[in-house]
């Protein structure tokens, strides 16, 4: 069968070839001393609050199962528009969000309506490789630009200008950012968005991390610059609803008319009872508890940076959010006798049993060199990996 070239562009998801290989050997380990512990996936090892799941739980015993307006319940979309004027003291009208499925088709809808083909999108590199995928998949160009730890692995205006070209039509950025943890200081990101305003281009933020930021000096949301960025967000980390398929955008109002459409064709609505639990997000006990979770997340980031840079795995920019450690691991790789993040993951996986991320899939900027670990699990599963990798490394 002949495939469409579209397909044939759109690279192997790496992170979870190698989840595969880990699943493997889990299966070999489960019974022994040292089952495996997966520092891997980018995913809370908190699921839904009570409130959320007896909403779930009531949507459904309640028969509100059936299709919702394509752009999502408005009692949700107010509900977002609450939280914006609670959490960030924005003003975010509820007619600018529209709900999805997942951040993912959220930014799918954002790249098809505002990508023509040949359109070129700036990128940093490293990042999130699904990112580069929805632009590619819209019949545009993602141009990747190396970032260093000095630029805290995000772009900036001078670099943005130095690469926009004649078929540039926007930046698309994270921030917080998978896979470094670092944001976009707001001061750099009002310059690019200046920049790419004066050029009539795009400003796409991947927010999703937004609510798991730990420093004053980042989190603060993009939508605080001006209403024409578009912010795309979900339900699924600082609310820990993965599968749970729901998120948002928040859009200029001339562009919702065209992501209904698209929306109603694509997708026909998110799902009804995601949604309906999703309302129990923002009630103040549900809110307290994403809190302490949040105090979590942060001490186990403050515990176990310390320990990968004491073992020979150095993370050279603290990340001020979401879960993730950026570790560059060339001397740790030399001195296990492999070369590269790629065999030493495999490294780690067969010898100490802990599971992580090789720089592969996030660009190639060097990425060869590090390792994304996930601090999404508990202070005990933590632990016990520093010690087993401290073991491995001599």
């Amino acid at each position: 069968m002949k495939l469409s070239r579209r397909a044939e562009r759109i690279e192997p998801f790496y992170v979870m070839e190698v989840a595969k290989a880990a699943s493997q050997i889990a299966r070999e380990v489960a019974g022994s001393a040292s089952p495996m512990i997966f520092l891997n996936i980018g995913e809370p090892d908190f699921t839904a609050p009570p409130l959320v799941q007896e909403a779930a739980e009531r949507a459904i015993r309640d028969g509100r199962t059936q299709y919702t307006h394509a752009l999502g319940l408005d009692s949700l979309r107010e509900r977002i528009s609450g939280w914006y004027a609670q959490r960030f003291g924005v003003d975010v009208p509820a007619r600018r969000i529209v709900v999805t499925a997942g951040a993912s088709a959220a930014l799918q809808l954002a790249c098809l309506a505002l990508i023509d083909a040949g359109d070129e999108i700036l990128m940093p590199d490293p990042s999130y490789p699904c990112n580069r995928h929805f632009v590619s998949a819209a019949e545009g160009e993602a141009v990747l630009i190396p970032t260093t730890a000095q630029e805290r692995y995000q772009l900036s205006a001078a670099k943005v200008e130095a690469h926009w070209g004649p078929r540039t039509r926007g930046v698309l950025l994270a921030s917080p950012s998978n896979p470094t943890g670092t944001s976009i200081h707001p001061d750099e990101l009002r310059r690019i968005h200046a920049f790419v305003q004066g050029r009539g281009g795009i400003t796409l933020l991947d927010e999703i991390y937004l609510g798991l930021s730990y420093e004053d000096t980042f989190g603060h949301t993009a939508l605080a610059i001006d209403d024409q960025v578009v912010s795309i967000n979900s339900f699924s980390k600082y609310f820990n609803m993965t599968g749970w398929r729901l998120g948002w955008m928040v859009v200029p109002d001339a562009l919702v008319p065209a992501l209904e459409r698209l929306a109603q064709n694509l997708f026909i609505c998110p799902s009804a009872v995601a949604q309906y639990a999703a309302l129990a997000c923002f009630a103040p006990e549900s809110i307290a508890e994403y809190e302490r979770r949040r105090s979590e997340f942060k001490a186990r980031r403050d515990w176990f940076i310390p320990q990968l840079q004491a073992m020979g795995l150095p993370v050279p920019v603290l990340p001020d959010g979401a879960f993730y450690a950026w570790a560059d691991c060339r001397e740790a790789a030399r001195h296990l006798g492999v070369e590269g993040s790629w065999d030493f993951a495999f490294e780690a996986m067969k010898r100490a049993h802990v599971a992580v991320t090789p720089g592969r899939d996030f660009g190639s900027a060097e990425t060869s060199r590090f390792i994304r670990f996930s601090t999404a699990n508990s202070m005990a599963q933590l632990q016990e990996a520093a010690a087993r990798l401290k073991g491995m490394l001599g």
